[in-house]
């Protein structure tokens, strides 16, 4: 516990104190933030989903949260990172935490924590839970924040665990292959609880663990699955079927596959939270999700998507293939060091007649000379122009963008944040 000095009295206070507390940003394990919970009093009587994977987190957990919303339940989300405000990690129904709020659950976790060295998504993780707690909420859905297994989130006993896909990120925690991340993410799953797995190629890493520990494992492509067609899609599994169900508002066929594995969890947690299956046709097609293929302006269309691996970028080159436009395509992107550039570069540059990049400003951002090598190494050979500065590389993409081009903006939660705080135009 803090001692000898007074406390943080706001949020950017508290924000601060806390990024300075541990010495890492990021260290596996779960020993000490388990005590902590202990201390604090955490013991969730409310049921829990945990949800895992490398791509789809987001779009799952919003998914589940709004349709327990509409359903009548009240729905605690704890999601990472944020994109503009911190408040937007930890909601109930949709509304983010207060500063106030914020505050209180900080002051609560501070004061349990003794002399242990919490990270910064320790702390905010059980100052959520916290909240949660406090609030008295029916259904918590918990997006797990790397890997799994030795995640802060995975103290909590989830009454069912997903995993959305598996691909190559955050190599140097969770290993370098396939395998090695599914044993990870596979971490989330209980003995005796339902376990679903979305990824059509699942490693046998995460067959094993499931088959090991007993959880009931559900698999899409085996377990469940969907069919559609232009505008309306089925999903079928042994105990459901649901036809003309009408396509999620989020963009790209992919999210047929987190849908799928909404329903099957809904389906999962049917007993503990039952709902009426017609409630989909109202909350489907209206899903709202900051920066997943999200358009911000029309002419130039500006779209934002936080893809920042090679998985999500093949879903992002997809949307943009899917949705011709009559002028060019102009990319703005910024990336962490630490994430396979050129592989992203490589996907993106099918559908990027014009490449504007920079360098976040970000202790972990990937020097404008790293960014400017993976687009020379991919053998792009379209105009390519950088920037030392993120906004400003916006603002000239603008400039040159007549009204029938579009400009899609990646590469990070944070570049995607970045030029959020400046738009409209």
């Amino acid at each position: 516990m803090n001692s000898g000095h007074s406390l943080p009295t706001n949020l950017e206070a508290w924000l601060n104190y806390i990024e300075a507390l541990h010495s890492k940003d990021i260290e596996l394990g779960l020993q000490r933030v388990s005590d902590v919970a202990h201390r604090l009093g955490l013991d969730a009587k409310f049921p829990i989903i945990s949800v895992a994977g490398t791509n789809g987190k987001g779009s799952t957990c919003a998914m589940l949260s709004q349709i327990y919303q509409a359903a009548g339940y009240r729905v605690a989300s704890y999601t990472s990172p944020h994109l503009i405000h911190y408040q937007e990690r930890i909601r109930v129904n949709q509304n983010m935490i207060s500063e106030q709020q914020a505050c209180a659950a900080f002051n609560a976790v501070e004061n349990a924590r003794q002399s242990t060295a919490l990270t910064y998504f320790e702390f905010g993780t059980l100052a959520a839970m916290w909240h949660f707690q406090q609030a008295e909420v029916d259904v918590a859905i918990l997006e797990i924040g790397m890997g799994g297994r030795l995640d802060a989130v995975n103290i909590f006993e989830p009454d069912c665990s997903l995993v959305t896909s598996i691909d190559l990120d955050h190599m140097e925690y969770l290993g370098p292959t396939r395998e090695a991340i599914a044993f990870e993410k596979a971490g989330v799953f209980r003995a005796h609880k339902p376990a679903i797995c979305g990824d059509r190629n699942p490693p046998q890493s995460l067959l094993d663990h499931a088959k090991h520990i007993d959880s009931h494992l559900y698999l899409i492509g085996r377990d469940f699955d969907y069919r559609h067609d232009a505008d309306s899609w089925e999903f079928n599994c042994a105990d459901l079927n649901l036809q003309n169900l009408p396509m999620p508002s989020l963009k790209g066929k992919f999210q047929l596959d987190n849908a799928s594995i909404v329903l099957m969890t809904l389906l999962q947690m049917q007993e503990k939270l039952p709902l009426n299956w017609q409630i989909l046709h109202q909350v489907l097609p209206n899903i709202v999700l900051a920066g997943r293929y999200q358009t911000l302006l029309k002419s130039p269309q500006v779209i934002v998507d936080v893809a920042h691996n090679p998985h999500a970028a093949q879903a992002l080159m997809s949307n943009l293939a899917a949705e011709r436009c009559t002028g060019k395509t102009m990319a703005v992107m910024a990336m962490l060091a630490d994430k396979d550039i050129c592989a992203v570069v490589k996907i993106m540059s099918a559908e990027i007649d014009v490449w504007h990049v920079a360098a976040l400003q970000h202790p972990r951002a990937a020097d404008l000379p790293v960014l400017l090598d993976a687009i020379q190494n991919a053998g792009i050979n379209t105009a390519i122009f950088s920037y030392e500065n993120l906004q400003i590389a916006y603002r000239e993409a603008y400039k040159q963008a007549t009204e029938n081009d579009r400009i899609i903006v990646f590469g990070s939660f944070f570049t995607v944040a970045a030029i959020m705080q400046i738009l409209p135009e």
